[in-house]
């Protein structure tokens, strides 16, 4: 039986069947305000009450046909759906007022067999008003109960947000149709908000959220963030309350707010590590760049790398005359080709399987695309890898970059970004070293160049290949450990999307020469970092999944800088993004020495000559120490 009830409330019944009851809602409201105020009176004309219930019903009715009150889904009602019943009431209510005093002014006969009552229309206008918005909200609730009675099946949750991001949200997890939430509690941040109600949910205040808190409220299992200022301490601060208790953080995306019903709850997603990165994402929304590039041929190396594939995704939905794309990873381009084949411009796309390091092919590519701005990613960025293998880090990110601006400027390229990394600074290790070295040959290109040559510099970008996060998230797959190297270590972190428009700002801004550094907030204990992930995974630590101490890998700093010593910087017009003034010896004398290194490293031989090739490097970079490396002995 109580299938048969399921199944008769979950169809959306024909809008005329809707629009009979609400006329039978009408009628019924009508005979009992008749009967109330005229038996008071002493007398209950049956005559009079039907012609009047014939009148006042086809009134309504027209009402009801114009509003469209009866269309909406009953189970799914809401404020807007009962706004438009009761503006329909009051509009019917009106015409039965005009229309029975007009026919009493133009017709007094038929006045006297309408004899309308002011007091009875205003009561059954009230009554019928009620009565259509008290039969929907008793069949939504009952619709609810059958539906999602068992509340053992919904998990119960906390909304944090009690804003408009907030009540959206409430609305739609109790409208929708297919939800597994169901709200025991709402807490919020903002005093003005703490201690009023939504839709009779008290507003408690988040720092009272505790193991206690949680037991007096339903035992929820998971926080639901849903608010439109994701400030990433704010999320942090959610977190940290609700990670020893514990409960799973999720969050609603901001595009939610702007979907209905089942879509918005089905975008509740898990709390990513991004959302923690514990400060705000730099915000670069600059119509200059767009503007910029227009009717440019950019050429991207390294283009289906982490930052090249992003920075690649970003400038083929601007309006360019020609993206060429460069890697010589075969299956990566081809998996960003197949990504892109779907867009707009993908006719303007050229993908190119190529080495940087290949001086006839590179000068035959500049040569045919004549590209206006480069932007070099190419480069090998895996420390222990590239202390391991010093000559293929000297070829490709030394010898590589400085064939590319040699080209960029023999063909007169307008700008010229090469992409750098942090480790570039006071390095310890080949592949920081050669980073730099790669700084140095740009500047000495830039030197007497008509092109601008731009170097960006920042930290570690969160989810790049290789990177930490995805390293913790395959051995938690494999149910731990995780491995860190030093329990004190620490590094800046940025988003893909973050260093892929810092990029894309350095070239608008650059005139030649500079170094543009970022602020890129505290740094980040990883140790902290890879706790966050665990609980964010839903495990604990260390009961589920353990953090193992590996010890810090060849070359690696416990700590990473965005300048050197002796360096400062100088401001931007944007806050987040500065100059670093860089202590770099005579170039002239530095060129020479780029250019001896590029032509022994050709040359050589990669297990012979190791030793010597870093030797090379560490004159150029008189700063690089090596760490827990065999070069050690180079610097002694």
């Amino acid at each position: 039986m109580s299938n048969l009830w399921k199944e008769g409330l979950s169809i959306n019944k024909p809008r005329w069947i809707i629009l009979l009851l609400d006329m039978a809602v009408v009628a019924t409201a009508f005979l009992v305000s008749y009967v109330l105020i005229f038996k008071h009176r002493g007398a209950v004309e049956l005559d009079n009450m039907g012609r009047q219930l014939l009148l006042v019903s086809l009134i309504y009715l027209i009402w009801f046909c114009i509003s469209g009150s009866y269309k909406g889904v009953i189970h799914k009602t809401g404020i807007r759906e009962l706004q438009r019943i009761v503006l329909t009431v009051v509009l019917a209510y009106f015409s039965v007022e005009l229309i029975s005093k007009t026919i009493e002014w133009l017709f007094p006969s038929y006045g006297d067999m309408l004899p309308f009552s002011d007091t009875q229309l205003l009561f059954h206008a009230l009554i019928a008003g009620f009565g259509m918005t008290v039969s929907r909200v008793l069949y939504r609730a009952l619709y609810h109960a059958l539906m999602w009675g068992n509340k053992d099946n919904r998990i119960p949750v906390i909304l944090f947000g009690a804003g408009n991001m907030g009540n959206t949200t409430f609305h739609f997890i109790h409208t929708t149709s297919r939800n597994k939430y169901r709200i025991v509690a709402i807490m919020d941040d903002n005093p003005h908000r703490i201690g009023n109600r939504i839709q009779g949910f008290k507003i408690h205040d988040i720092n009272a959220l505790n193991k206690g808190f949680v037991q007096r409220h339903g035992n929820a299992s998971e926080i639901v963030i849903a608010v439109d200022d994701r400030n990433p301490e704010r999320l942090d601060q959610v977190f940290k309350l609700a990670e020893p208790i514990p409960l799973i953080v999720k969050i609603i995306p901001d595009t939610a707010r702007l979907l209905a019903g089942e879509v918005a709850t089905r975008q509740i997603r898990s709390l990513r590590i991004e959302d923690l990165l514990g400060r705000k994402a730099i915000d670069l929304d600059n119509p200059t760049i767009a503007s910029e590039m227009k009717g440019q041929i950019v050429l991207v190396t390294g283009g289906a790398g982490s930052i090249g594939g992003e920075l690649v995704r970003q400038l083929a939905h601007t309006d360019l005359k020609q993206l060429i794309v460069l890697d010589q990873a075969e299956s990566a381009l081809y998996d960003i080709q197949q990504e892109l084949s779907g867009s707009h411009h993908f006719s303007r796309c050229a993908f190119i399987v190529g080495n940087v390091r290949d001086e006839s092919f590179m000068d035959t590519l500049f040569q045919f695309y004549r590209p206006t701005y480069v932007f070099h990613a190419a480069a090998y960025k895996h420390v222990p890898l590239m202390e391991a293998n010093p000559y293929e880090s000297i070829l490709t990110n030394v010898w590589g970059s400085y064939n590319v601006a040699r080209l960029a400027d023999k063909y007169g390229v307008s700008k010229f970004v090469m992409v750098s990394t942090d480790k570039a600074v006071n390095p310890t290790n080949v592949m920081g070293a050669t980073k730099r070295v790669a700084e140095i040959a740009i500047s000495t290109v830039n030197m007497h160049s008509r092109t601008n040559f731009i170097v960006t510099r920042f930290g570690n970008v969160l989810g790049s290949n290789g990177s930490v996060i995805p390293l913790f998230e395959k051995q938690m797959l494999k149910g731990g450990p995780l491995t860190i190297t030093d329990p004190n270590i620490t590094r800046y972190f940025m988003t893909i999307p973050e260093a892929c428009q810092l990029v894309q700002e350095a070239a608008v801004m650059g005139k030649g020469g500079e170094i543009f550094v970022f602020d890129m907030g505290e740094p980040v204990k990883i140790m902290e970092l890879a706790k966050k992930m665990i609980r964010l995974k839903g495990y604990h630590y260390p009961e589920d999944i353990d953090i193992k101490i590996v010890g810090l890998r060849p070359g690696e700093k416990i700590y990473e800088e965005l300048l050197a010593n002796g360096e400062n910087t100088e401001k931007t017009y944007h806050e987040k993004i500065m100059i670093a003034k860089v202590n770099t010896p005579d170039l002239a004398f530095q060129k020479a020495r780029v250019e001896r290194l590029c032509e022994f490293v050709k040359n050589a031989n990669s297990n012979e000559d190791k030793m010597n090739l870093v030797r090379l490097v560490k004159e150029i970079v008189p700063e690089y120490r090596s760490q827990n490396s065999l070069f050690e002995t180079l610097d002694k």
